[in-house]
């Protein structure tokens, strides 16, 4: 941007003594930049509006799908992340055992 204003400051006598062609050029290379640049974009303009196409028709099928009955867990009770199961006797839950037994 420094070399912009550096290149208009040497040249600034050439655009004052025609704006009108300064203008004018200005506004072609700027037109023209907009054009090319629309043009290379508008195949990933058409890419993240079929995207979001696809989007909408899938959130009702995953609202669908979130009303599904879920499956019950297993009723075996945790604590930590040893299992503790019915036919096992209360003294010797993890918890509560004493010493240094091995499990």
């Amino acid at each position: 941007m420094h070399d912009f204003i550096a290149f208009l400051e040497a040249n600034s006598a050439l655009v004052l003594a025609n704006p009108a062609v300064f203008a004018t050029f200005a506004v072609l290379f700027g037109g023209g930049g907009f054009l090319v640049g629309r043009y290379l974009l508008t195949e990933r303009i058409a890419n993240l509006e079929s995207r979001i196409a696809r989007r909408d028709e899938e959130i009702p099928d995953l609202k669908g799908e979130q009303k599904a009955p879920k499956r019950e867990l297993s009723m075996v009770p945790l604590i930590g992340a040893t299992a503790i199961y019915p036919s096992e006797p209360a003294a010797q839950l993890p918890a509560q055992r004493k010493g240094n037994q091995r499990v």
